[in-house]
């Protein structure tokens, strides 16, 4: 099952993360399929970026994020964003015709 977790880089004591794509039987450390994003929490204030079209792509073929994952997506308006997708309230952004 492909998850959706964060990845812990930067020195000790100064973490800072990667939002990744990630298999799951893969180790902590392991090899990610894709990055879409970034956050360190310890900026003031937060740094938070995220490919919404990647995470709501990644989220469509059925890819599970982790608790802080979930926080920080939910965060962004990915979470509502595909919610209303799937319930057909909205076009998801990015999505629909231009004419």
């Amino acid at each position: 099952m492909v998850k959706i977790r964060l990845m812990r880089v930067g020195k000790r004591k100064q973490p800072s993360y990667r939002i990744v794509v990630m298999e799951g039987a893969d180790k902590q450390g392991g090899r990610a399929v894709a990055t879409i994003g970034h956050y360190n929490p310890l900026a003031e204030p937060e740094e938070f970026t995220l490919d919404t079209e990647a995470a709501l792509s990644w989220l469509r073929r059925g890819a599970q994020p982790s608790a802080a994952a979930r926080r920080l997506l939910a965060k962004s308006g990915v979470l509502k964003a595909l919610e209303d997708a799937r319930s057909g309230r909205g076009a998801a952004p990015g999505e629909g015709d231009a004419g």
